[in-house]
């Protein structure tokens, strides 16, 4: 099994260049991708190209969650009404234990579910029920997931999962990037840097 063109740590290098890891990355995506079936030339540049513009070019693996007052009423306005957002400024875990509370199989605010299972890895994987699935898929122990998101693997494997839980791979041979986009972020924002992500790492890999 591998993949069915040549991919290369040179091509990878090319396509997330402001990375400073692009060796380690390629040893990831190398052994994980074509498990999951990711290995032709328009599969591996959708998947790269939609993981780039996650996460900022493969180099912020966890959820910026250190949002001002103005910012959580216009997010999450239910969540953080402008009576109480000042009192969570700027202070990330508060901020995700009760964005996301009571959702994703999380518990109360004051479980702690919140900050424990917040978004990492390439595609951010949120929530305990996701990240419960995921250790399910890699027969590992929930308790593991939080830190394995965060190395070279758990975030290359982790979003394979997503993407092969979502059937991504039909939408990545239509190349239909607009699809794509709105299965993984559930809207289109960054639409347009992400067409950009996936012409660019159509021309390096092809």
């Amino acid at each position: 099994m591998g993949f069915k063109f040549n991919f290369t740590k040179e091509k990878l290098a090319a396509i997330i260049k402001r990375n400073p890891y692009p060796a380690q990355w390629f040893d990831a995506l190398n052994e994980i991708l074509p498990d999951y079936e990711i290995d032709t030339v328009k599969r591996v540049a959708a998947f790269v190209a939609q993981c780039a513009h996650e996460s900022a070019e493969f180099t912020a693996l966890q959820e910026n969650l250190n949002y001002r007052a103005e910012s959580l009423t216009k997010i999450w306005p239910k969540r953080f009404p402008a009576a109480i957002a000042a009192q969570y400024a700027r202070r990330p875990e508060a901020i995700a234990n009760r964005a996301y509370a009571d959702r994703m199989g999380n518990g109360p605010e004051s479980s702690g579910d919140g900050w424990r299972y917040r978004g990492r890895g390439l595609i951010q994987l949120t929530g305990r029920a996701n990240y419960q699935q995921f250790a399910d898929s890699i027969g590992a122990k929930i308790e593991q997931i939080p830190e394995y998101l965060e190395t070279f693997q758990g975030a290359v494997q982790s979003a394979c999962w997503f993407w092969e839980s979502n059937n991504l791979n039909v939408l990545a041979d239509a190349g239909d990037i607009r699809m794509l986009t709105k299965r993984i972020n559930g809207g289109f924002i960054g639409l347009d840097d992400r067409i950009k992500h996936y012409h660019h790492a159509l021309e390096v890999l092809s």
